[in-house]
């Protein structure tokens, strides 16, 4: 199959691209420099995400052109990632107020839906909610929060690579293991354009993804659950289960801090795996545990919530464990060690 061209060939565009921006990042003073937020102490050139941006819209023109993608998918897709890369590039060249990246993020999110005809139907506890406002209203706070979420677990080094890989790789055995092959190159193409970047911001990185890259992981593996959900009611609930470690972290820190009435929009270190990272004094080990939860823990119940299991169960067996974890990590607590 030609198709299978585009695993060594997105692995090596995104490789190389990064190369070039890392070499033009330095040339420019662009700049990771270390601040509230940080969880590194040396100054590193940022926005190497593009690489992913490019190697996976490059792919995707590809998949369409040959049938393995509709038209919608491709637009919705091509569409919603580039309108946050943009926002997302220019915001790492100099800041963008909250407000206007909010604006671009929901814009981004409305174009998605727009082309996929809406949220499709949810089935919970055996009940079906069918597809309307009140759907759409959840796809676009969820959307919304998921790219917001995966900047704010874009902390270390390599966890938000690692955690992108995983998923994709653990749905596209999913979707095989489902009867739906056809859903496979969407995920599979993510995971090979994020693989190549992933040379280059293992620990200790040379690059950081820079909101280019995190913005625009977290609006695309939205929109491939959507593509899942439009398949099988059951397949958006698998997505949901894979990424319960950065939805739980990101949530249960942010309520945290709004309990605590602390201002949510400042900089801040107080996310469970920035906990994590100092207690394990390893950027590479705390990566490396979350591979290994998504692999041997939430997995499996993914799976078996697409073959039968109820859905609230899984996401149940799923998420307790990780918010009693987050509890134990004193996230939504800010660190008072730098390094």
């Amino acid at each position: 199959m030609i198709e299978l061209w585009l695993i060594p060939v997105c692995c090596f565009i995104s490789w190389a691209f990064t190369f070039f921006l890392r070499k033009y990042a330095l040339a420019k003073s662009l700049m990771d420099i270390p601040n509230e937020r940080s969880s590194h102490c040396t100054p590193t050139p940022r926005g190497g995400g593009g690489a992913i941006v490019l190697a996976f819209l490059s792919g995707l023109a590809f998949l369409s052109c040959l049938d393995v993608l509709s038209l919608e998918a491709f637009y919705a897709l091509l569409g919603s990632g580039t309108i946050v890369a943009i926002l997302g590039f220019a915001d790492d060249h100099g800041h963008i107020a909250a407000r206007w990246r909010l604006i671009g993020h929901f814009s981004a999110a409305a174009w998605l839906l727009f082309w996929m005809s809406g949220f499709p139907s949810l089935q919970l506890l055996g009940v079906t909610i069918e597809s309307g406002m009140l759907t759409t209203i959840f796809a676009l706070c969820y959307l919304v929060w998921l790219l917001n979420l995966y900047n704010f677990m874009d902390g270390i080094d390599g966890l938000a690579s690692v955690e992108a890989i995983s998923i994709c790789l653990g749905m596209c055995l999913i979707y095989w293991f489902a009867g739906t092959p056809g859903l496979i190159w969407g995920p599979l193409l993510l995971a090979c354009s994020t693989a190549g970047f992933l040379w280059w911001n293992f620990p200790p990185a040379r690059i950081f993804m820079g909101d280019v890259g995190s913005g625009f992981l977290g609006i695309i593996l939205g929109g491939l659950s959507m593509l899942g959900a439009a398949a099988s009611p059951a397949l958006f609930w698998s997505w949901i289960i894979l990424l319960a470690v950065f939805i739980t972290d990101a949530t249960w820190t942010l309520l945290q801090r709004l309990l605590r009435k602390e201002k949510i929009y400042q900089a801040h270190r107080s996310h469970a795996y920035q906990h994590a990272a100092i207690k394990l004094k390893s950027h590479k080990h705390t990566a490396g545990y979350v591979m290994a939860i998504n692999v041997l823990w939430l997995f499996p119940l993914a799976i078996a919530v697409a073959k039968g299991l109820e859905p609230f169960l899984g996401l149940l067996l799923a998420y307790s464990p990780l918010c009693y974890l987050a509890f134990r990590l004193r996230a939504g607590r800010t660190l008072s060690d730098k390094c």
